[in-house]
């Protein structure tokens, strides 16, 4: 047990450092698109890639119910952390800091990236119905993402030359560090970076971020199985939180960062955006190549039950949230414990659920009872 929890952690550790390198490539890849916008898309898609690796590893390693379980497992926990977790954070960091008494973030911003997510998940509810999966419910996933972005590229306003200039004096602040040093903690910037950013190494270091990454992703699934047969639980429960929670650190350390810049618009819409990549892409796509390959996905009824419970508790604590964001001129202390305190509680019931804990078990019945059959 002692062994599988030390690789999550060295997997959450390998995670954080490979992130630096997203979201250095992302920015510059992303440099001509607006606040906001940048971060619900760009950003959220490179913080996002650890649920996609790990979604296709728990698939194809596990097959079937068992790794599609998991996989939504991983990406439905994740929305919730980002929804959560990220906000709240962000919240505490910057009063913390002395850099604000609260965080202000834009109404449009919440309204656009908050609603186009509860969108995403009643898709997800009314789609995923029955005991199989086909490939076409991936494809319906991936489009409505598609068509998520496409709006957000079509409706961009222009960037300001402050904001060009600020982000180049920005691109300009490089540290010096050996080659050695560099792999030891996986700083993969000055590596692959040598003076200026440019395309061409803007998108290898993103090859590279992503490889290393997917490969991390691989461990985390395989410490996530024997952890869980460790515990006497199914790979689900254990693929919600210590899963979710690891793939969310690239999210969490970006809203970190835009945040400590005073971007908080950037910040909150990469929490958003990459619940809406979650929900959609990194858990539709595994399940199109994986329906494609080997045929449809049969789900046993305790399967079905297990993910019913989640989207609908995912879409609860969506629409919750999305109500704490928009009360109120800005978000303080009060805000993050809100949001803090429905984290813990999904987390209980999780872990209540899996060893089928009397009142848990009730609780799951009503969410079930809340979709339509």
């Amino acid at each position: 047990m002692i062994i599988n929890l030390l690789l999550i952690v060295l997997t959450c550790l390998i995670i954080w450092r490979a992130s630096d390198g997203f979201e250095a490539a992302s920015e510059y890849i992303g440099r001509n698109l607006t606040d906001g916008v940048r971060g619900a898309t760009i950003n959220a898609i490179g913080s996002s890639m650890p649920e996609l690796f790990t979604t296709f590893w728990f698939l194809f390693a596990l097959h079937d119910k068992d790794g599609f379980a998991s996989g939504i497992g991983t990406t439905a926990g994740s929305a919730i952390f980002n929804g959560m977790i990220i906000p709240a954070i962000v919240i505490l960091a910057v009063i913390g800091y002395g850099l604000a008494k609260r965080v202000t973030v834009s109404k449009k911003v919440i309204l656009r990236d908050g609603l186009s997510l509860i969108f995403a998940e009643l898709i997800l509810i009314f789609l995923i119905k029955g005991t199989a999966l086909e490939w076409w419910h991936g494809l319906i996933l991936m489009c409505v993402y598609g068509i998520y972005v496409t709006i957000m590229l079509t409706t961009m306003g222009s960037k300001s030359e402050e904001e060009e200039e600020e982000e180049e004096e920005e691109d300009d602040q490089d540290s010096e560090k050996s080659i050695l040093m560099c792999l030891l903690t996986l700083d993969l910037e000055p590596i692959f970076v040598r003076g200026e950013m440019k395309t061409g190494n803007a998108w290898t270091l993103l090859i590279v971020s992503m490889i290393i990454i997917g490969g991390a992703c691989a461990l985390l699934v395989q410490a996530c199985e024997g952890f869980a047969h460790e515990l006497g639980i199914a790979t689900y429960f254990v693929a919600v939180i210590l899963a979710s929670a690891a793939t969310s650190v690239p999210d969490t350390i970006i809203s970190y960062r835009d945040a400590m810049d005073g971007d908080y618009d950037d910040a909150v819409a990469n929490a958003l955006g990459s619940n809406i990549f979650d929900v959609c892409f990194a858990l539709g796509l595994p399940l199109f190549v994986y329906t494609m390959m080997y045929g449809p996905i049969a789900m046993s009824p305790d399967t079905v039950d297990n993910i019913t419970e989640l989207r609908v508790i995912l879409l609860l604590a969506t629409v919750v949230a999305f109500v704490i964001y928009m009360w109120g001129d800005g978000m303080g202390k009060i805000k993050a414990i809100l949001l803090l305190l429905i984290y813990v509680g999904f987390t209980v019931f999780i872990a209540s659920k899996a060893y089928e804990v009397g009142w848990a078990v009730e609780f799951g019945e009503f969410l079930r009872s809340l979709v339509p059959q």
